[in-house]
């Protein structure tokens, strides 16, 4: 018998899966189990270190490999022990090459085969099926997986969660990683984002097991009462215009998983309308719930079905739109599905569609007219040939086959005209079977019984039969209309609006579905005074887009569809058919959406230059007016008492003097420097020669340009060779004012840190120091220009270096942001593009 398999699992690393595993082991044990320890790794972590205490610990297989030596779980050795329970660490662990299995959860099957209770550890960026997303979120590449139907196995699945807090305090205080280790693990890996992403990560994998148990569960025991473990809510849509009402009422319900589903016929076609559901799904899915259709004829038990398989806790439906005469034969969608949801509780919500009855679909013909025409021919003339065969044919064709005959001629009828010729010629040969085959002959009456029942039988079947054919003529026309409209409804949610000019390429799919000549979108001018002609009135209407031929006023076109009172669509061509005026109200509402788009962005762009031109002003005015005023007021002070008559200097302060001078006008002309580099930045004329840049290498040179000071800086670079995409230059310069004022606030004792680490295709650079640190709510001030946090003299000025330097970073096509350092402090974090080796 094979034994169990117990698993914790964790988000991260430190959460305490190791730990829980062996207090797992100690409590079994109390209880008389025989438990041994097969592979445990604590890290040097001294709290897991202790945990294992008195428990036995089997000893490790020593592999030499490639020069090296490795320790790995002797998997004879824990077979020969045959203990109970074995703890197991590393569930995803990849063994040393030359091992008898490449993986560890491999050697603990063979443990479960042997029935032992395995007692094992994982973190979930490990789980296969999500460790394409762990990189996404963390940068981090996951070597060692393990499959997800290993863990899902488990008789027991056990999550060790930690708020991403607490773990950064654990990771701060050494009792995850070791002391030189920790801030670059808390500026890299264990980011709040990070942890808070793979936490929910957690979350989620392990509610999907918790699901698929209870589902089989519920199947095993033939349960199909509705459980509420989970409120979920499903709304039945009809493709009606009440289905918004109905989304909006179930999204109340605070806490539940919002369903939509809607129920199509399952001969394809559907009785609702597809820009309705177009719209309600897109709304279903803003509202963070899930659209999904269902196929079935009959559908309170379809409704009731999807219900039930998904576990649903409520189902919302709306009052019937069914007039009083039509409820009388039947009871309806909502009374039968009421009636049949046993524990689910069913709302019925009221609306404004109510009693007013369903907008029967335009039922157009199914054949042409010239199909008709050739029908009622073949009904009068056909018939009338057969009747006269037939009458030379008397004395060797019995009645029986005259019957048959007629009936073959209706149905070739029916086939060619439709129902209305069908049941002419089913008149006709019933007058013509009575008058001419059915004694006595040349009246109406019919002398034998029998006859009569051949007469009404064929009368019956014809009429049937004919009914029959056109419906099938009738439906194959609606089935090849609804997959044209479903096409085109595709199109247009999908691809057209992908384009670079979503309007033109929108008018353009129209006029290519429906075969119009032009398409135009006009909006009424706000100014525009009433009349009775404003339709003709081209003074009050301004083109949107125009495809095609051009129109200036609803009134010069074809067809018209309005979106609402100030916007319309205007088609020139043919007349709008009846049946095509859903769909192109989609592609106008569509339309409409994608001109508000347009226009915002129009706005937007509008407004960013004069925003950036009035913020350059500012920082212009306060530079003129501050810092430059500094620098120029102590040289000036050195240089007037340099020149103050009746005033003797000694050489060395003479010396302190000009040094005083050259210290101001050197600040003045770095200043003077920044103020240029922005205004060309701002002007987009900053010349940039983006190229692969090293990164190690820039740092470099920018600790050489800040010259002794640069020397105290601890410096943390990766093994690995990064390349960035910049301008080394610029970079340089970012870096030194990054530094110069991590300088500027780093207390003594504890100078600034750079961290460098590549992320998701991007290299950040963290300049982290240890100094007062600046509040969340104001870091976007810090890079307005001239702001001053706790600035120690008058002549420091921190604001248009931080502003510059963020310019200069987002011109590389990077990013500069700042974050809390762990302890107190700030660290600003450059990261830019990083170019792929090849």
């Amino acid at each position: 018998m094979a034994g169990q398999l117990r698993v914790h699992l964790g988000a991260a690393p430190g959460v305490g899966k190791t730990y829980k595993m062996l207090e797992e082991g100690h409590r079994r044990r109390e209880r008389g189990t025989d438990v041994v320890v097969g592979y445990v790794e604590t890290h040097g972590r001294e709290q897991t270190e202790a945990m294992i205490g008195d428990l036995e610990v089997l000893p490790r297989r020593t592999v030499h490999y490639r020069g090296a030596t490795f320790t790995e779980m002797d998997v004879d050795a824990v077979l020969a022990r045959g203990a109970e329970v074995v703890l197991v660490d590393e569930l995803a662990h990849s063994n040393v090459p030359t091992s008898r299995n490449a993986k560890r959860w491999q050697d603990i099957e063979e443990l479960l085969d042997a029935g032992m209770t395995v007692l094992t550890t994982v973190n979930v960026q490990h789980l296969e099926s999500i460790n394409d997303i762990v990189r996404q979120i963390t940068g981090v590449p996951q070597r060692e997986t393990v499959p997800d139907e290993v863990v899902r196995r488990a008789e027991a699945i056990e999550l060790v969660d930690m708020a991403p807090e607490a773990i950064r305090r654990r990771m701060a205080h050494g009792n995850i990683y070791r002391p030189e280790k920790i801030d670059a693990a808390l500026g890299n890996y264990f980011r709040v984002g990070n942890l808070t992403a793979l936490r929910e990560l957690a979350l989620l994998w392990l509610a999907d097991k918790v699901d698929d148990e209870l589902e089989d569960y519920r199947s095993s025991h033939n349960i199909s009462d509705t459980w509420e473990a989970r409120k979920r809510v499903v709304v039945a849509l009809t493709g009606g215009p009440e289905g918004e009402t109905l989304i909006r009422r179930a999204a109340r319900s605070r806490g539940a998983e919002l369903l939509a589903v809607h129920v199509a016929r399952n001969d394809g076609l559907s009785g609702g309308s597809h820009a309705h559901l177009v719209a309600q799904r897109t709304l279903i899915e803003d509202l963070g719930g899930t659209y999904h259709q269902v196929v079935g004829n009959d559908i309170p038990k379809a409704l009731l079905a999807f219900a039930r398989g998904v576990n649903a806790t409520e189902l919302v439906l709306g009052v019937s739109r069914r007039g009083r005469l039509q409820s009388l034969f039947s009871p309806g969608v909502g009374v039968t599905t009421t009636n049949g949801a046993g524990s689910m509780d069913v709302h019925l919500v009221t609306h404004g569609q109510v009693r007013k009855g369903r907008a029967l679909p335009h039922r157009a013909s199914a054949l042409s007219r010239n199909r008709r025409l050739a029908g009622f021919l073949l009904a009068t003339l056909g018939l009338g040939a057969l009747t006269g065969l037939l009458i030379r044919l008397r004395e060797q064709v019995s009645l029986d086959s005259d019957v048959l005959l007629y009936l073959a001629a209706v149905v070739l009828v029916a086939l060619v005209g439709g129902l209305w010729p069908a049941l002419v010629a089913v008149l006709l040969g019933t007058f013509m079977l009575n008058f001419f085959f059915t004694p006595p002959f040349h009246g109406v009456a019919i002398a034998s019984g029998e006859n009569v029942l051949a007469l009404a039988v064929f009368l019956v079947v014809a009429i049937a039969v004919s009914a029959t054919v056109d419906r099938a003529a009738r439906r194959t026309r609606e089935a090849a209309s609804a997959q044209a409209e479903a096409e085109t409804l595709s199109t247009l949610a999908g691809n057209v609006l992908r384009g670079a000019e979503p309007l033109p390429a929108l008018l353009d799919q129209l006029l290519e579905t429906f075969g119009f000549n032009g398409a135009t979108l006009l909006h009424r001018r706000p100014d525009a005074a009433p009349s009775p002609d404003i339709q003709h009135d081209a003074e009050a209407w301004e083109v949107v887009a125009s495809v095609g031929k051009s129109l200036s006023t609803p009134g010069e076109g074809d067809a018209e569809v309005l979106v609402d009172e100030q916007v319309s669509l205007v088609l020139c061509g043919h007349p709008l058919a009846a049946e095509d005026r859903r769909v192109v109200q989609a592609f106008a509402n569509q339309a409409v959406v994608a001109m508000r788009q347009q226009q915002l962005s129009e706005q937007a762009a509008a407004a960013g230059p004069l925003a950036e031109v009035d913020r350059m002003r500012t920082a212009l005015l306060s530079a003129v007016s501050h810092d430059l005023r500094t620098p120029l007021a102590s040289a000036k002070a050195a240089i007037g008492g340099l020149r103050a008559p009746g005033v003797e200097f000694s050489a060395d302060d003479q010396a302190e003097l000009l040094a005083s001078v050259e210290e101001s006008l050197d600040r003045l002309t770095r200043l003077v420097d920044n103020l240029l580099d922005m205004s060309r930045l701002q002007a987009g004329a900053l010349a940039m020669h983006p190229q692969p840049t090293s990164i190690a290498e820039t740092v470099a040179m920018a600790l050489d340009e800040i010259g002794p000071p640069g020397r105290e800086i601890e410096v943390h670079l990766p093994e690995e060779f990064l390349e960035v995409t910049g301008d080394p230059v610029l970079i340089e310069r970012v870096l030194v004012n990054l530094l110069r004022n991590a300088l500027r606030y780093s207390p003594p004792g504890r100078p600034p840190m750079i961290v460098v680490s590549a992320h998701a295709g991007k290299v950040e650079t963290r300049v982290i120091d240890r100094g007062p640190g600046i509040p969340a709510e104001m870091w976007d001030d810090v890079f307005l220009p001239f702001q001053r946090f706790g600035d120690r003299d008058n002549g420091t000025g921190v604001g248009l270096g931080l502003a510059l330097s963020r310019g200069l970073t987002e011109a590389m096509g990077g990013s500069l942001t700042p974050d809390t350092t762990p302890g107190g402090g700030l660290t600003m974090i450059m990261s830019l593009v990083q170019v792929e080796l090849a």
